[in-house]
């Protein structure tokens, strides 16, 4: 379910969620064994942002010969 709903996430929600990884793998008090775990959801969920920030790319550069914008 959690993997349904990481899907489901707006892009500014997923930013939030990176720095908040980013602030966890700061602490000094963290183990290598849940410092490994949480790195590894954050590549996971930089994965999926970039691919989100892609897919509106693509969107928005595909201009016909008029420019007028297409989605493909």
């Amino acid at each position: 379910m959690q993997e349904q709903e990481e899907k489901e996430l707006k892009l500014e929600e997923a930013f939030e969620m990176l720095e908040e990884t980013v602030s966890a793998l700061e602490q000094e008090d963290i183990s290598l064994e849940e410092s490994f775990q949480i790195y590894k959801k954050g590549m996971e969920l930089l994965n999926k942002c970039n691919q989100a920030i892609d897919q509106v790319e693509k969107r928005v550069m595909a201009l016909n010969e008029d420019g007028e914008t297409y989605e493909f």
